[in-house]
């Protein structure tokens, strides 16, 4: 079995028997002896979203005590509270999720900030060519290229439809990136980092994907 399979297979443990439906990112491999959360509840479909953790419990972050850094190669390193994001342009738009596992959601209504209007505030350097973004849930972390972060329909969210973003969904800032697998749309973001190029984010180091273009990646083809 290749690592892309046991990423895969981990992707899709089963939590346990006779909860149906029911699943959570696991490192088979190892790395990760636990990856089940406190609250089973927390991680129970609903409205045709699977929500996964690869840790003990989702994080629980106060929405005002909240900041997200932005450093690495910018002119301005910053770090913004939710207000402060709030009051840049608001981005809204409807779009659709899709998980590498196979499922989706159709007409999410997103509405947040492009990460194109944070990198003004921030400054990137000419050297800069790629974009991290660390969640507050420890390992995770994944890149994009700088070209990628900018496309038009890409944005750090902070409501999805018509409400808060919710705890389960990566409250109060999560990454979408909907012409990409749901692996990419970070959740609960707490740093962004200017690098040179991309590095490997959590599910790159199991073998998925750097790229994850819906259809175009991971084996799958549309």
């Amino acid at each position: 079995m290749d690592d892309r399979t046991i990423g895969r297979a981990g992707f899709l443990g089963v939590v346990a028997a006779g909860v149906a439906g029911l699943f959570v990112a696991r490192d088979v491999t190892g790395v990760l002896s636990r990856a089940v959360p406190r609250s089973l509840s927390s991680i129970v479909p609903a409205s045709g979203w699977r929500i996964y953790t690869i840790g003990n419990a989702m994080p629980d972050i106060d929405p005002a005590a909240y900041r997200l850094r932005v450093d690495g190669l910018v002119r301005a390193p910053a770090s913004f509270s939710l207000a402060d994001l709030r009051s840049l342009p608001r981005a809204e738009q409807v779009s659709d999720f899709h998980c590498v596992t196979g499922w989706s959601v159709r007409d999410v209504r997103w509405a947040g900030v492009r990460v194109s209007d944070l990198l003004d505030r921030a400054g990137a350097t000419g050297s800069a060519g790629a974009i991290r973004f660390v969640s507050a849930e420890e390992p995770y972390e994944d890149s994009l290229t700088l070209a990628q972060a900018t496309l038009p329909d890409v944005m750090l969210a902070y409501e999805m439809d018509g409400g808060a973003l919710s705890r389960p969904h990566g409250a109060p800032l999560r990454l979408v990136m909907p012409r990409m697998y749901g692996y990419k749309s970070v959740k609960w973001v707490s740093r962004i980092e200017l690098l040179t190029s991309p590095r490997p984010g959590f599910w790159e180091q199991h073998g998925y994907d750097t790229d994850a273009w819906i259809g175009r990646s991971n084996g799958l083809s549309a």
